[in-house]
């Protein structure tokens, strides 16, 4: 019975093919609105006009080969169930093909009812049809849009739960970022090629202080200029490539710049020359014919001119100091969505500006000001010894995307150990540099900053022997690139669980799941084993350059009741998204651009992005073993009670 439907479904369709009309257009005509049914509720209703002489094809199965497909996308909607049609079909028996089908002529109202999660929803609308006469059909094809009202739907108070951890997962690691950008923009105040602005800016506004209205406004528009140039060019560079490319080449962009070996060898050595001019080796700065020019300006330009050139050499003085801090900052910023490092500058700018806003608008501050001195270039030499320590993150993160091996946990942590014990003996001066000043004694700040450096020291020490050091938990290289670790012996994944007959894992030979967890790296593979063994998929997308994730898997994987539910109730399948392993031509995936990607990074990333609309690690999904989405996703939280609250649910919908 079976078989013999299916043949006659193939025969109705060869002979619709054969009796379609080749050009013209369709007769049928279709419109859409919308119904506030209160409450964030709509109805999307969608009419079709079909002239006497033709018909279309029902929805679903009376509509035989080609029914009639409406189609109701966005992503501030869900549906809220199926299609509906405003009247019955005619329907009748088909004596050739033996089934029923059903058609409309005339006017008819086919309604999708939607629940609105934001506020002024644009909805687009698809509608495929099939119009026909005697003997002849025709294939259609309409797109529609509506706007929804500003009313949005009030989710039940279970599903409420999930999207505010949702929400605080992706708002705890926004505002953690900017926290650490207003940190590092507070921190460029103290360095040599900073610090000594402060006394021209005051100089330029006490001329025009006579105006108190004029130089407020004169002090707060230079504030507005030092952000924007900061802010400025990067937006510029995310808004160009959204506008040529979309959300994917902006991603593209980025996802290069944290994880790609050149730019990362770029900037770690970028990061050991800024450091070797903090300890004195020689001194960085632009072209003093560029910075004259901007400053001779400053007197040149009246009114605001003068004000945004006084920026302007801000910013270029301080190129040598805030250099290396803006593209540490940026790069962190890069790990997040595409929109992260716009805030991220700007916070970092608003912070390095505030103070400088303060003594224009107030220039009498520099009076009691610390006076410039040898302390400045002590903070330089600090800051030299913090250049050396960031900057083998971006070694660490090339070293790991491309499995080259030069930088295990061990390595890394031995050079920051060495690195800031240096620091804690320069603090306590026995170790002196090129430009120090002499020091006679050991001033109590001094003292308490050795303290605090040596006690980090003793902290990180237990690592070389496995200790899994949480708080640096996102900078160190994942605990599965040591090599010994006191109380285990070496892991290596290569089995999917303990009472599987799978004895190997696709990619296994190259990739690792922290903590000892077993697992695949291949979705499909993961799909296969869970519909044997009944479980869900965890479904984890993550990166080797992901500071996030590793923070994640520290904190909240390795907490007993998380562990023994990835152990026992999941089936893990983590997704490298910034992988560089190319794959065999078998391998290689078109993505919906037309791009063939042929590394395994970018097979994982498009598909996150086209799939669950993900760009940003970590990501993690719970599916059924068909890879259907079970509940929302999550992002980086580290409130462990809440992911597993987040299991759990997964879990229960998967029951």
């Amino acid at each position: 019975m079976k078989f013999s439907k299916i043949l006659l479904t193939a025969l109705f369709s060869l002979f619709a093919t054969m009796g379609m009309a080749q050009e013209g257009t369709t007769r049928t005509a279709w419109s859409a609105e919308v119904e506030n049914l209160g409450e964030g509720y709509y109805n999307i209703n969608v009419t079709a006009q079909v002239p006497e002489d033709l018909h279309i094809y029902a929805l679903g199965e009376l509509g035989g080969y080609n029914p009639t497909t409406i189609t109701v996308e966005s992503e501030k909607i869900s549906l809220e169930g199926e299609v509906t049609a405003s009247r019955e079909p005619h329907t009748y028996y088909d004596d050739i093909f033996m089934i029923d089908m059903g058609d409309y002529s005339g006017e008819v109202t086919f309604t999708q009812k939607v629940a609105a999660h934001k506020k002024n929803a644009k909805v687009a609308i698809t509608v495929e049809w099939q119009e026909c006469t005697e003997g002849t059909c025709q294939m259609g094809e309409a797109e529609l849009e509506v706007k929804l009202g500003k009313e949005v739907v009030v989710a039940p108070k279970e599903e409420a739960q999930v999207a505010s951890a949702e929400a605080k997962s992706n708002g705890g690691n926004f505002w953690a970022m900017i926290i650490e950008a207003i940190i590092w923009g507070f921190a460029a105040l103290l360095t040599p090629c900073v610090f000594p602005m402060v006394p021209m800016t005051v100089s330029f506004f006490m001329k025009g202080s006579e105006n108190k209205a004029k130089a407020k406004f004169r002090a707060i528009m230079y504030g507005v200029f030092i952000v924007a140039l900061y802010t400025l060019p990067i937006a510029a560079l995310i808004i160009i490539t959204r506008v040529v490319g979309g959300d994917a080449v902006t991603a593209d962009i980025f996802n290069w710049l944290a994880t790609h070996w050149l730019p990362n060898i770029v900037f770690f050595i970028v990061f050991m020359i800024f450091a070797a001019s903090f300890f004195g080796a020689f001194e960085i700065v632009l072209p003093s014919k560029l910075v004259n020019k901007s400053d001779e300006n400053v007197d040149k330009k009246k009114g605001l001119g003068g004000v945004f050139f006084l920026a302007l050499t801000l910013v270029l003085v301080s190129f040598s100091c805030t250099g290396p801090i803006v593209g540490s900052v940026l790069i962190k910023a890069t790990q997040g969505e595409v929109w992260t490092p716009i805030f991220a500058m700007m916070a970092f700018s608003l912070a390095f500006s505030i103070p400088f806003v303060l003594c224009a608008l107030f220039p009498g501050l520099l009076n009691k000001m610390p006076k410039s001195g040898g302390w400045l270039n002590s903070v330089k030499v600090v800051l030299g010894f913090v250049e050396v320590a960031l900057g083998l993150k971006f070694l660490s993160t090339a070293d790991q995307v491309y499995h080259w091996g030069l930088l295990d946990r061990e390595i890394y942590l031995a050079i920051w150990i060495v690195c800031f014990t240096l620091l804690g003996f320069y603090l306590l001066g026995k170790l002196k540099f090129k430009h120090d000043s002499e020091v006679k004694y050991i001033s109590t700040f001094r003292l308490f900053a050795a303290i605090g450096v040596f006690a980090f020291v003793v902290y990180m020490i237990p690592g070389m022997w496995g200790a899994p050091l949480r708080g640096l938990s996102g900078y160190l290289p994942p605990m599965q690139s040591q090599e010994f670790v006191i109380g285990s012996g070496s892991h290596t994944t290569t089995t999917a669980n303990n009472d599987s007959d799978i004895t190997t894992v696709k990619y296994g030979d190259f990739l690792e799941l922290p903590l000892g967890l077993d697992g695949f790296f291949d979705l499909e593979e993961a799909k296969a084993y869970a519909a044997k063994v009944g479980k869900p998929i965890f479904l984890d997308f993550t990166g080797h350059g992901c500071v996030n994730c590793r923070e994640m898997e520290s904190r909240v994987w390795s907490d007993p009741t998380v562990k023994a539910k990835l152990e026992n109730d999941f089936v893990i399948c983590a997704l490298y998204v910034d992988d560089k392993t190319k794959l065999d031509e078998s391998e290689w995936v078109t993505a919906s651009n037309g791009k063939t990607l042929k590394t395994l990074g970018k097979i994982n990333s498009a598909f996150a992005l086209e799939k669950f609309g993900a760009n940003a690690q970590p990501h993690y999904v719970i599916l059924d073993a068909e890879g259907q989405q079970l509940g929302d996703a999550r992002g980086y939280d580290l409130n462990v009670n809440a992911f597993v609250e987040w299991m759990n649910k997964g879990l229960e919908l998967h029951k």
